[in-house]
């Protein structure tokens, strides 16, 4: 007899981007440090966006909507993460304005099963000279608009 492979459930909105847990992620507890869950979910972002097209090289005027910066951030610790491994970060957007956007995350485990922490964040993009808001391109918010979260 073999035993089947948990079923992984289908994401209605959003996409689910693999993440590595390292063992210098983890604390003198042995769990992972409550400041990295924001780190990986950055880092599944900015994997996300880069295909896409959206990356910062090194020079804000040519970042375009990469030059943002972050307003809000809040994280709700549900599990502790207790060893290195495979996990994923599971990202949407819950609102895109004109200047600004929320993104939800879900930091869980890789099939995306099981949640360990939730959040939301909060970006304003910027005029790279004046560091004021500024309008999203269309380009990015025509990405964006595919992974919106439908009022459920």
């Amino acid at each position: 007899m073999t035993a089947e492979a948990p079923a992984v459930p289908a994401l209605s909105y959003g996409r689910l981007v693999p993440v590595t847990v390292h063992f210098d992620d983890l604390d003198a507890l042995g769990l992972l440090h409550n400041a990295r869950y924001p780190v990986l979910a950055e880092r599944a972002w900015a994997e996300l966006w880069t295909e896409h097209g959206f990356r910062f090289e090194g020079d804000w005027a040519a970042a375009g909507d990469a030059c943002n910066a972050v307003k809000e951030l809040t994280v709700s610790y549900e599990a502790p993460v207790t060893r290195p491994g495979a996990y994923a970060v599971h990202l949407w957007l819950e609102r895109l304005g004109t200047t600004g956007l929320t993104y939800g995350f879900r930091f869980c485990s890789a099939d995306g099963a099981v949640t360990y922490a939730r959040g939301t964040r909060v970006l304003v993009r910027l005029d790279a000279a004046t560091l004021r808001p500024a309008p999203w391109s269309e380009t990015f918010r025509a990405a964006g608009r595919a992974l919106l979260r439908s009022a459920d």
